[in-house]
């Protein structure tokens, strides 16, 4: 009886991408304008919205996702989600709604939220049950082209060096059902919940790769390869590593800031792998233990830096990554959009400014809604 060698079954192409292309991905929840509860009315919105490959729908019926186009840098891509931004805020909100962005609501309840019609989220709530029920969550992934597959799994574990630096600064759901679960993102904890989901393992050859997800369909543990939920994978049929670190961002200056970090991440990686460069790897624990730190404390984690357990406060080390990219970001036209990176730490991240504003107001929970909205500046 004869098989299929492994090495043949496994073979995954990869497009690739012939520049250093990005794409963005950004989650937004529909808000009632009145009780600011979330609301299960995506499917009139995006019906209204009409064909628009720039709008798609979510797990969940409160949730619409706005993409870009294939951009050449970041105020290219910032420039495309405003355009789509303003005509889907114009029909939200003459339904009696508002678009919010954060990791996750301040108040509202998993329980009461609808399911979008389709076989693919039935199966993963019928799989995954009450966490994947308890999904109540919303972020932003960005997608960056890569030339070659032989590079892409190097890249992935260097950025995951850079890990706790991505979700510090974008950290913004430190509640969940009305209590503060004293996390900056308690998002990254719930997401992680989900078979697949989590960190990637940390790979160093395409053929790995491979090799794993053969084993993953040969097992029935994924169908399809996009049921592979890491933090940052790849994607071969767009030619991208796609970050999915980030929680929901309340604003496309902010939103730009990280963007032009993570575009100026990737291709300083290449860069360096094209040089001849071995790209530092951390272990895994490491790994782990960083993201917990930067989820749990935000911009106050004390993160580790390298295999020799070197540590040092999150902000510090950004202000020395944000010197040594910003070359890098000259040649991709977002220095602009990187120094601004700096700012969202001098002023507070968006996990200190929704507990500033609960604080107060007495706690009313409303208010850090009613915030988030008003941030969504056009």
């Amino acid at each position: 009886m004869s098989s299929t060698p492994a090495n043949v079954a496994a073979r995954i192409d990869f497009a690739g991408s012939a520049r250093p292309t990005i794409g963005v991905e950004w989650e937004f929840a529909l808000v009632d304008a009145h009780t600011r509860d979330l609301s299960n009315e995506a499917a009139a919105v995006i019906a209204e919205i009409g064909e628009n490959p720039r709008v798609h729908k979510e797990l969940l019926r409160n949730t619409v996702e706005l993409i870009t186009g294939i951009c050449a840098d970041t105020p290219q891509a910032m420039e495309d989600l405003r355009s789509t931004l303003t005509t889907t805020r114009q029909v939200v909100r003459a339904r009696g709604m508002e678009l919010f962005s954060a990791g996750t609501h301040p108040f509202a309840r998993w329980s009461t939220q609808q399911l979008t019609d389709a076989p693919r989220y039935a199966e993963l709530i019928k799989r995954t049950q009450w966490w994947g029920r308890q999904m109540l969550i919303w972020g932003v992934h960005v997608h960056v082209g890569i030339r070659s597959a032989a590079k892409t799994m190097p890249i992935i574990s260097g950025l995951l060096n850079y890990y706790p630096h991505l979700l510090a600064l974008s950290a913004s759901s430190p509640w969940w059902g009305g209590e503060d679960t004293g996390y900056a993102s308690n998002r990254s904890m719930m997401f992680q919940q989900l078979p697949t989901a989590g960190l990637p393992f940390q790979f160093q050859t395409w053929r790995q790769f491979e090799r794993f997800v053969h084993d993953q369909k040969k097992t029935g543990i994924i169908d399809r390869l996009n049921e592979i939920r890491w933090d940052i994978r790849p994607s071969p049929a767009l030619g991208t590593i796609e970050l999915r670190v980030f929680d929901g961002v309340s604003n496309l200056r902010e939103l730009g800031a990280l963007v032009a970090l993570t575009h100026c991440l990737v291709v300083d990686l290449d860069q360096r792998l094209e040089a001849g460069e071995l790209l530092p790897v951390m272990p895994p624990w490491h790994v782990q233990e960083n993201k917990w730190r930067a989820a749990r404390y935000g911009l106050d984690a004390e993160i580790i830096l390298d295999a020799d357990s070197n540590e040092r406060l999150v902000t510090d080390d950004l202000d020395d990554l944000l010197t040594r990219l910003a070359p890098v970001a000259k040649t991709l036209h977002c220095a602009d959009e990187l120094a601004a990176v700096a700012d969202i730490y001098r002023y507070g991240a968006s996990y200190q400014r929704q507990r500033r504003v609960a604080e107060e107001n007495d706690g009313d929970l409303r208010t850090v809604v009613d915030a988030l909205i008003d941030e969504l500046e056009l």
